[in-house]
């Protein structure tokens, strides 16, 4: 019975600690790279990161495969100082609930955790990099 519990406890470390692992590579951006945002990691990454933009979309929405080239090409240029994920509407309907999306791709802005701006729809890169601008003063 004791060596039962023994296996157990060894087994319940084991998950956590691949648990914590899992969480931590999900949360690295690679260089220059857009982070795959979930219900489970996205209110950690607005909190660890100071400025963040968050691309919501959906594999089945044309319009998202336009903006999604931007939001990569921007994830390279401002490597380093803005944080770029994406999110999938379809995959993760508690974090896209929780921000009132009902329309993709739908854009949203964050400083220091806070939401600061939102684009609706395909835009430009001159009209996402005017309202990075805007909303991320220190840029």
């Amino acid at each position: 019975m004791e060596e039962k519990k023994l296996e157990d406890d060894e087994l319940e470390r084991l998950r956590q600690q691949r648990l914590r692992q899992m969480q931590e590579a999900a949360m690295k951006q690679p260089e220059g790279g857009v982070l795959e945002l979930t219900d489970m990691n996205f209110a950690e990454t607005i909190r660890k990161h100071a400025y963040v933009v968050v691309d919501f979309w959906a594999e089945w929405c044309g319009p998202c495969r336009m903006v999604a080239p931007t939001i990569e090409e921007l994830a390279g240029e401002y490597a380093g100082r803005v944080t770029f994920g994406k999110c999938n509407v379809d995959e993760n309907n508690r974090t896209a609930a929780s921000f009132g999306i009902s329309a993709i791709p739908t854009i949203l802005f964050f400083a220091n955790g806070q939401l600061v701006e939102r684009i609706i729809g395909v835009q430009p890169k001159s009209v996402i990099l005017a309202r990075m601008e805007r909303s991320f003063a220190s840029l």
